[in-house]
């Protein structure tokens, strides 16, 4: 067919804060329902961030035309994703979303990871844990300093201050109410918000009965309660909003919140659903403007070129963009021959620098427990679980379902972990692993043979280090709700992972390999979060109700028999995926620059968590909405000039 002139976007979201309703007039099915004057922006991805990205365009450019186009579909039952109907990665979830089994990991007994990301219009927003925590002011500070070298291509701002306004942009934060603050304790700080954005943060009217005990033994081991987290300072205990309606208690989410909020006032704005973007094209040169977007129709298979006017944004997610990159031809040289793909830029990057945030828990029982009313066992109760599912159907909603999954957690710094002289030591001991190369021998094989990818790791870790040896930085989170069991999250680690293109079946998933443990460096942390997990135990609020330790138990003291504890615990992914298509410098295996445009290339950008050079000490959900929004004024601002 006649190529067309396109703005395209895939994207991942479900609809769930309304009634049922008919489908929206600008959602398309096939290529041939797009418009004849074709469109302007291709967005390859809709997730949290894609889609924030074409909301945005759309708007600021009534005069041009912006599509998105989805590998999944609109999702219009209402309380589709909402923790009543989801069972929290039960089927209503994992229907709507790509099942990731990573490659057995070595260093862990060969166990894999499973991850979900989101696979319908929202992404990856429509069925996360809700947990809407910001980075920390190092975290941004930290990755401005990564790539302040990158300015041969950027010119953006990436600490502290240059993001800050947009974490406001990019949600609506409503208070709780002076009834739940008072019951719960919750405190907060309405400056750091301020917006009239359709994306909901604000804090469940409800919490579980035991959930003081947890948050109580973390302040007796000397855990300052901060009365907001989300303005930078994260070093202690933290209040953290869900992102979810203030009154309804409903998931918010980008499809709903980005897309159908506003596509029925919005005609310049479309999406294609059920759609896979393949690869983009350029057939003059990468240099030569935006590539032509190739399209593959999932209901049978026929491919078509989509083209676009201004530019080509792919926000695919963390798996699917390196994978779309990869199958055009940018990525590391040797591996594309390999596949059977001619080379158009030689990118080592792509796919390299996988992260997610893993850890252990440890358990306890209690000899002595209180009355406590309600726990989660009630739900196992047909009447406590009917009145749970009217109250969070009631307006305004009431309840355990309100809560989500957990609206409160510890944010601690390695050296309220353990001593100074011990953070020393982890510090010095990476150092070490530099000068002496044993850092590089973690690595994957094929990054061994590229320089540009040795130096980017080495860069990281010096960046880390400082990181790591900071008194306001978190190593450790610790999300709670109620129980008696707590994870560790390690938020810095230092291993590194690939995302390779699935030569078998290029236009499936691609083969993920965390490599979690690689460098023993992360044993370490791992070790001293556990040691610090269990001193909890033995706090005075643990011990007014007879807190025994369960697990790793008290046979378990050395680091040799705490590391084989680790091993059989670990939960290798917290589904908080990034940085396989990293803004460094290219000459330290970047890919972007902090304009986000694609070295080597003209008419392209990325917009997901793949741009991150490195974890921050968050949940991604907040942050991929803010780089959604900076993403889009930078664009904006250029097509102004």
């Amino acid at each position: 067919m006649k190529p067309l002139s396109t703005v395209l976007v895939v994207s991942f979201a479900g609809l769930v804060n309304a009634a049922p309703r008919s489908e929206s007039s600008t959602v398309r099915h096939q290529v041939s329902q797009l418009r004849n004057e074709g469109y302007d922006f291709i967005v390859a991805g809709g997730g949290t961030s894609g889609l924030t990205v074409a909301d945005r365009l759309s708007e600021a450019f009534p005069e041009k035309m912006v599509l998105v186009v989805e590998y999944g579909d609109v999702e219009y039952a209402p309380g589709t994703f909402d923790p009543p109907l989801t069972e929290w990665g039960g089927r209503r979830i994992s229907a709507r979303s790509w099942t990731i089994i990573s490659q057995p990991v070595l260093d862990f007994k060969n166990k894999t990871a499973l991850v979900l990301a989101g696979q319908v219009v929202g992404g990856s927003s429509a069925v996360n844990g809700m947990f809407f925590d910001r980075p920390a002011r190092q975290d941004h500070d930290a990755w401005a300093n990564a790539v302040d070298d990158a300015g041969d291509h950027g010119g953006e701002k990436w600490d502290w201050n240059g993001i800050y306004p947009f974490f406001k942009k990019s949600v609506s934060f409503t208070p709780p109410s002076a009834a739940a603050a008072q019951q719960h304790g919750f405190t907060w700080d309405a400056s750091v918000y301020g917006s009239t954005t359709p994306i909901y943060s604000s804090f469940p009217p409800f919490l579980w009965a035991d959930h003081h005990i947890v948050r109580n033994a973390w302040k007796d081991l000397g855990a300052p309660a901060l009365r907001e987290c989300a303005g930078g300072e994260k070093s202690g205990l933290c209040w953290i909003p869900i992102s979810q309606h203030p009154v309804t208690a409903r998931r918010s989410h980008s499809g709903v919140g980005h897309y159908l909020a506003v596509n029925t006032t919005r005609t310049n704005y479309d999406l294609l659903v059920k759609h896979q973007v393949t690869r983009v094209i350029w057939p003059k040169g990468p240099t030569s403007g935006p590539p032509v977007v190739e399209v593959r129709s999932l209901a049978d298979g026929t491919i078509f070129n989509v083209t676009a006017k201004e530019e080509v944004i792919i926000s695919a997610g963390v798996f699917n963009t390196p994978a779309i990159l990869q199958r055009s031809g940018l990525g590391k040289a040797s591996i594309l021959s390999a596949a059977g793909i001619n080379t158009v830029v030689d990118l080592p990057g792509v796919g390299s620098n996988l992260q997610d945030h893993s850890g252990a828990a440890v358990a306890w029982n209690y000899t002595k427990p209180g009355n406590w009313t309600p726990v989660p066992s009630q739900m196992a109760d047909a009447a406590f679980l009917a009145d749970a599912v009217a109250g969070f159907n009631e307006t305004p909603a009431r309840g355990p379902y309100t809560l989500g999954m957990s609206n409160s957690a510890i944010f601690i710094a390695h050296l309220d972990i353990t001593t100074r002289e011990k953070t020393d030591d982890l510090v010095q001991k990476i150092e070490r692993s530099i000068k002496d190369g044993t850092a590089i021998s973690t690595l994957p094989a094929d990054y061994r043979d590229d320089p540009d990818l040795m130096a980017g790791y080495e860069y990281q870790l010096k960046i880390i280090t400082k990181l790591l040896g900071d008194s306001k930085t978190p190593s450790l989170e610790s999300a709670f709700a109620s129980g008696n069991s707590v994870r560790a999250i390690n938020l810095h680690p230092v291993s590194r992972g690939t995302v390779r293109l699935n030569t078998t079946h290029p236009l499936e998933l691609p083969i993920v390999d965390y490599r979690t443990g690689s460098n023993p460096v992360d044993f370490d942390v791992y070790v001293d979060h556990v040691r610090y997990l269990r001193r909890m135990i033995t706090t005075p609020a643990m011990q007014r109700y007879g807190a025994v330790e369960a697990a790793p138990g008290p046979a378990v003291q050395g680091y040799a028999e705490l590391v084989e504890y680790v091993k059989d615990v670990i939960t290798l992914s917290f589904m908080h995926p990034c940085c396989t298509a990293s803004m460094l410098p290219k000459n330290k295996g970047g890919v972007v620059g902090t304009d986000l445009k694609v070295y080597g290339t003209k008419g392209l950008r990325i917009v997901d968590m793949s741009i991150l050079p490195f974890l921050p000490s968050s949940h991604l959900s907040a942050l991929a909405y803010a780089v959604g929004e900076k993403a889009a004024d930078a664009i904006i601002r250029e097509w102004r000039r």
